[in-house]
């Protein structure tokens, strides 16, 4: 997959009916359970039926195993899980390894190490995860973004739709856990409306 073509928006989530809601093009959901790889497994396997009937991505975050005997596309890892190296090692050339990334300097390393995208932040304060390090903003985002050309950067960390339109030309898209709570479809689609009409120019 191109860096123009990969999914702009990213939903984090545990519920089978936030996947439901949002699975469509354009959307990578990517499964955060907090449990044990068992309960992970089963929720991975239900959600990539629902994602490939509705033509969204589905990945996994840390749990690279869950990932691979789930079929999901593929992976998203923090700084406390395996490196990229070591993932992209195992997990061959064609699975999708994201990383978790805070400065240019890191960035570029993750996209030398076989990254396939990024999550940059978090974005603003939020509640979502403990132990966050302090916000970046938008513009030391977009340095970061600015610093891997043609790599995909995700904003990440306390994004709502009011904000989405912030990072617009600056990165590639956004990933987001509590904007879905409430009405995932909903959500999904203002999200979309509005990284529809992003310059692709930020991914080239």
């Amino acid at each position: 997959m191109d860096a123009v073509s990969f999914p702009r928006l990213h939903v984090i989530t545990d519920d089978l009916d936030v996947v439901r809601g949002v699975a469509r093009p354009g959307v990578a959901i990517q499964i955060r359970v907090k449990t044990n790889d068992n309960s992970a497994y089963a929720l991975t396997v239900a959600a990539v039926a629902i994602c490939r009937a509705a033509g969204a991505m589905c990945l996994v975050n840390d749990r690279l195993g869950v990932a691979l005997a789930a079929g999901a596309d593929g992976v998203h890892v923090g700084a406390e899980d395996l490196p990229v190296a070591a993932v992209r090692r195992v997990a061959g050339p064609d699975l999708v390894v994201g990383a978790t990334c805070r400065t240019p300097e890191q960035a570029r390393a993750a996209v030398a190490d076989g990254a396939t995208y990024l999550g940059v932040g978090p974005a603003f304060e939020t509640s979502t995860k403990d132990g966050l390090p302090p916000p970046l903003g938008v513009d030391r985002i977009g340095v970061v973004a600015a610093a891997v050309p043609g790599t995909p950067v995700l904003a990440i960390g306390g994004i709502t739709v009011e904000r989405a339109a912030r990072f617009a030309g600056r990165v590639h898209g956004i990933a987001a856990v509590s904007a879905f709570a409430t009405d995932p479809a909903g959500a999904a689609a203002a999200f979309l409306k509005i990284w529809g009409a992003a310059s692709p120019a930020v991914a080239a």
